[in-house]
């Protein structure tokens, strides 16, 4: 056996004693968690999937920023096809399905390959950078664990330290020498400042969709917390917990590792049964949203041939 299907038994492995740990830990608590559950309103989960689905649609703006500033300039709905369809692949164990379903896809519309592929991995670049900057002021929580844990120079920190690492000049240095680390040709061109800013207002906007409907849920299942706290363990800790999430290749789609991060923040300020519970639900708003949005790409870039032929 190679090493890449060691590597795919190993993380299949992992993914499942991480399901079964998390469905031994919710069944053993399952009557306190269930009534959590039964707090949260129909309005509240609505309210929740539609913030989670925003996140998503804001990520594609970003993308869609990226891919035109290296030469293609794709309309909205092929743009989606590619780009959403392509992002189920973080579910398959294996960090480059996402990366490589997108290059297929847009091959059928006369994207070149490699910068599809290149796009992809500076979108995921860009979404971890963005979102471990978001998550430095939930860092004191972490750290301290007090309900009290913040300080507004975590906030001059996160601002000083993105204005720094995503200066144009600085970022693009680092890209070309990650593409000459992986052997890979340098960019086309380098990015522009006003991709970068874009790409991370979209992308920062895509977090606090996402940050807004993890909100939703915790103030339905904790409403007597203290709005502060709840607004940084979310805004900010999502962002941070997903993002370090990612950085977990031997996991699909961060699971276990954004999901126990995310749970460590919210016992801060609430039960675990109720944390276990904005967790699960949160978990699952995520799923629902990408199955919804990929679906809808799914069926447009069916129609157009994206998804290969018709034999």
């Amino acid at each position: 056996m190679d090493r890449g299907r060691v590597l795919n038994v190993v993380r299949v492995g992992l993914l499942v004693l991480i399901l079964g740990g998390v469905g031994i830990a919710v069944w053993r608590n399952w009557g306190e968690v269930s009534r959590e559950l039964g707090r949260i309103s129909p309005a509240a989960f609505v309210a929740g999937l539609v913030l989670t689905v925003s996140a998503p649609l804001a990520t594609l703006m970003g993308w869609r920023v990226l891919l035109a500033d290296l030469g293609t300039r794709l309309p909205p709905a092929p743009a989606a096809s590619v780009f959403l369809v392509g992002q189920l692949g973080k579910y398959v164990p294996g960090s480059v399905w996402t990366v490589l379903a997108q290059a297929e896809m847009g091959a059928r519309l006369k994207v070149p390959r490699r910068r599809m592929a290149v796009v992809g991995l500076l979108s995921i670049g860009l979404a971890v950078l963005t979102g471990s900057l978001m998550g430095i002021p939930a860092l004191p929580r972490l750290l301290d664990r007090s309900a009290d844990a913040f300080s507004w120079w975590w906030v001059v920190l996160a601002v000083v330290l993105g204005a720094v690492l995503l200066w144009p000049r600085l970022l693009n240095a680092v890209i070309a020498r990650g593409l000459r680390l992986m052997r890979r040709e340098p960019l086309e061109h380098e990015l522009s400042g006003r991709a970068v800013a874009l790409t991370s207002l979209w992308f920062v906007l895509a977090w606090l969709c996402a940050g807004g409907g993890v909100l939703v849920l915790a103030r339905e299942v904790a409403p007597g917390a203290p709005l502060g706290p709840v607004l940084v363990a979310t805004l900010c800790g999502f962002p941070l917990a997903s993002a370090a999430g990612m950085f977990s290749v031997l996991v699909p789609a961060g699971v276990g590792v954004r999901d126990g991060l995310l749970a460590v923040l919210l016992v801060t300020l609430m039960p675990l049964s109720a944390a276990t519970a904005v967790v699960v639900v949160a978990r699952f708003l995520a799923v629902l949203a990408d199955l919804l949005v990929a679906g809808s790409a799914w069926a447009w870039g069916r129609r157009h041939h994206l998804l290969g032929s018709d034999a």
